[in-house]
Parts: C-alpha cells; structure tokens; sequence
C-alpha cells in the first residue's frame, strides 16, 4: 500500500505552517482595513489559525481535537466579513506564502484552498 504524502508535510511540517501564521499575523495587524476585526491581544487567534492550518493542510487533527468541528462561517458571523475583506484577508496570505518562499503547485493549491475558505466567510455585503 503506497504511503500519501500531505501538503502538511510537502511543505515541512510545523515550522512552515508557524512561520506562515506568522508573516500573516505581522501583515494582519498592521492592515487597517483588517486590524478592527481582531482582538487587541491577537496571540489566541494566531494559535486557532495555526492549528485550524496545521489540520485543513493535513496534519495532525490539532483544531478539531481542541475545539470541535470548524463550523468557521458561524464562527466568523459576528464579524462583518465583507467581499473586500475576504480579498484583503487573501492578500496578506499571498504575502505571507511569499515571505516564506512557498512556491508552485503546492502553494497554489493552498492558496485555492483559502480562497474557497475565505470567500465562504463573506456574510455582509461591501459598503456602497
């Protein structure tokens, strides 16, 4: 039976996903589009999204085992996610995938992955 190779692990595991959370994070807090949508201290969401990555790119179940099933989009209804911010959202990830060297087939279909991920969070429509 053939072994099947993760994109967790493709890319290097742990350390690539913490890196990438954060060069995301420093890109996030520093948005201003982005920034009010947060918590002043942003280290709880950081650890989510590192273990929320960690189990959407193969790795261990580290999300669901500590939190339950995703159920991101009623997770994210409190906050007024709009088409902008989803786009805004994308492009400090494509910024962070950048920083961190991802590159290729593996990168695209991660960043495939989120863009699914994040437009499916958009629950408010842009302002006029």
């Amino acid at each position: 039976m053939a072994e099947t190779t993760t994109v967790y692990e493709m890319i290097g595991g742990a350390d690539t996903i913490a890196a990438l959370v954060d060069a995301f994070y420093s890109r996030v807090v520093e948005h201003p589009g982005l920034r009010p949508l947060f918590p002043d201290d942003i280290t709880p969401v950081r650890n989510r999204q590192y273990k929320f990555l960690t189990q959407l790119f193969g790795g261990p179940r580290l999300y669901s085992d500590l939190y339950g099933p995703p159920m991101l989009r009623a997770k994210h209804l409190p906050h007024p996610v709009t088409p902008e911010r989803a786009a805004e959202w994308l492009a400090c990830m494509s910024g962070a995938m950048d920083e961190i060297g991802l590159q290729g087939p593996v990168r695209d279909f991660m960043f495939s992955r989120l863009q699914q991920t994040a437009y499916h969070m958009v629950n408010t429509e842009d302002p006029e």
